[in-house]
C-alpha cells in the first residue's frame, strides 16, 4: 500500500503529492464517521482502502478541494422530479 504511494502514477491521477494527501485525508476523515467504502476491504476501512479507490477511479478531488465520488450505479431523475422547463 504505502509502495502505490511512491509510484508517479497515483501522483499524477490526482493531480500532485499535496493534492493526493488532501484527498487522502478527507476520505479518511469520511470513512472514520461512517461513509461506506467503494472498494471491498477486510476489517476497517484505512489508508489502503482509500488508496485502492483512487486506483480504481471511485474518489478524486474537484477543482474546490471536495472528494467527489464517482458512482457508476446513480440513480436516475425521478418521472415526478421538476425539470429546468418547470423552473
Amino acid at each position: 500500500m504505502l509502495d502505490d504511494l511512491k509510484e508517479e502514477d497515483i501522483v499524477n491521477k490526482v493531480g500532485g503529492r499535496f493534492k493526493l494527501s488532501t484527498l487522502i485525508q478527507k476520505r479518511l476523515v469520511s470513512l472514520n464517521r461512517g461513509s461506506l467504502p467503494l472498494v471491498e476491504t477486510q476489517g476497517k476501512p484505512d489508508m489502503g482502502t482509500v488508496v485502492q479507490e483512487i486506483l480504481q477511479d471511485k474518489i478524486y478531488l474537484d477543482t474546490s478541494g471536495n472528494v467527489i465520488m464517482a458512482v457508476d450505479d446513480a440513480p436516475d431523475l425521478e418521472d415526478d422530479a421538476p425539470n429546468l422547463d418547470d423552473l
